[in-house]
């Protein structure tokens, strides 16, 4: 593969795919008009988003905050942060639903120690770090044994962490809101089959970012091409199946919030989700 990539992978449900399609040719569109040279024609969905943020070649792109917080071998820069529709989000904000078997009686987290807790992945600040804080306040002081949960699975989605719930091989698990939106509208026979019984704190949402080689002129075209499309009517369809509802300014503190909850589970005797 030659030339610049770009990818909308962390929110790309097939039923969300077109809008995607036409999301990124609108952007592409206005960067070609801003003078930007070499702007692919279309997303890359051949290899993982975490291959692709790890590629320098990234025109642009969305990454889950956790690892761009602190993986120091990701050479990225954040170009702006969505504001999405949603339960869940306020503003350029969102939160993990933590869920339970829906037919699951149990009313507290605290009644779920010792069951198997599923996770998308553990470097996933959705799935992983708003889980770890969500549960630190109870976990971290407890005498009970080593651990909060008897069992970790690790599923490599979100969607597979419901499946799992849903179908009792876990007990309990932390969505991306804006994820269970997705399979709530397009797969609501998967989100009956679970009970959301906590929310987690708050976060910043995926970050719009570019390779780190990118030049500023270029950041700053990104910038005004997504501003644009997130303005443009004939867009409208194509926001709403993305739950796309606007666009924020991002800076350097923009991640702090994501390491200040591992920092702050830490504190609390809770380092590891376990």
């Amino acid at each position: 593969m030659t030339g610049l990539i770009a990818s909308l992978g962390m929110y790309d449900h097939p039923a969300q795919q077109s809008a995607n399609d036409t999301l990124w040719a609108a952007i592409a569109h206005r960067l070609r008009e801003q003078g930007v040279e070499d702007v692919p024609h279309h997303l890359d969905r051949t290899r993982d988003v975490r291959a692709i943020w790890h590629d320098s070649r990234l025109l642009l792109g969305q990454a889950c905050g956790y690892p761009l917080a602190v993986d120091t071998t990701l050479a990225l820069r954040v170009v702006a942060l969505p504001v999405y529709d949603v339960p869940g989000c306020d503003g350029a904000t969102h939160t993990s639903l933590l869920v339970v078997r829906a037919d699951d009686e149990r009313q507290s987290l605290d009644a779920f120690r010792g069951t198997r807790a599923a996770i998308n992945d553990g470097q996933s600040n959705t799935g992983m770090n708003l889980f770890r804080a969500t549960l630190a306040p109870i976990a971290g002081s407890s005498s009970h044994g080593t651990g909060f949960f008897r069992e970790m699975v690790e599923t490599g989605s979100h969607r597979a962490s419901i499946v799992a719930v849903g179908t009792g091989d876990a007990d309990v698990a932390a969505i991306d809101c804006v994820t269970y939106a997705a399979i709530e509208r397009f797969e609501p026979d998967l989100t009956a089959q679970v009970r959301i019984i906590e929310r987690s704190p708050v976060s910043p949402t995926l970050p719009f970012v570019t390779a780190a080689s990118t030049s500023a002129e270029t950041v700053i075209a990104l910038d005004l091409a997504l501003r644009r499309v997130m303005a443009d009517p004939e867009l409208a369809d194509a926001r709403a199946r993305l739950f796309l509802a606007g666009l924020a300014t991002a800076d350097e503190t923009v991640l702090a919030p994501i390491r200040a909850l591992r920092t702050g589970a830490a504190l609390a005797g809770y380092p590891d989700l376990h």
